[in-house]
């Protein structure tokens, strides 16, 4: 499945910049940064339980906002870009 993570870390204090890049960290364990705060993932249910767990022991719930929404498949049929930074494919071949 194909999921968008975004979040909002309360930054003021340094241990907000700690959550900040451990929730940033996580999302690039699970997909890519599509914008500052936003990631697009792709992937299993087993995955996405674990995705929620780890980002959720990231923030602090009074001060951060995190949201995970499902995308509806195909993506390519339901989301548009326009401007730089284009997606990657995840289920296409890796080539280096």
């Amino acid at each position: 499945m194909q999921v968008l993570v975004t979040y909002d870390v309360a930054t003021e204090k340094d241990d907000g910049k700690k959550r900040l890049r451990k929730v940033a960290q996580v999302c690039k364990n699970f997909g890519q940064r599509v914008q500052k705060s936003v990631f697009e993932c792709l992937v299993y249910q087993v995955q996405y339980e674990q995705l929620l767990r780890d980002l959720v022991k990231c923030i602090d719930e009074k001060e951060d906002t995190l949201r995970v929404y499902r995308l509806r498949e195909p993506k390519e049929q339901f989301c548009r870009h326009f401007g730089v930074k284009p997606s990657v494919n995840f289920q296409d071949p890796l080539v280096i």
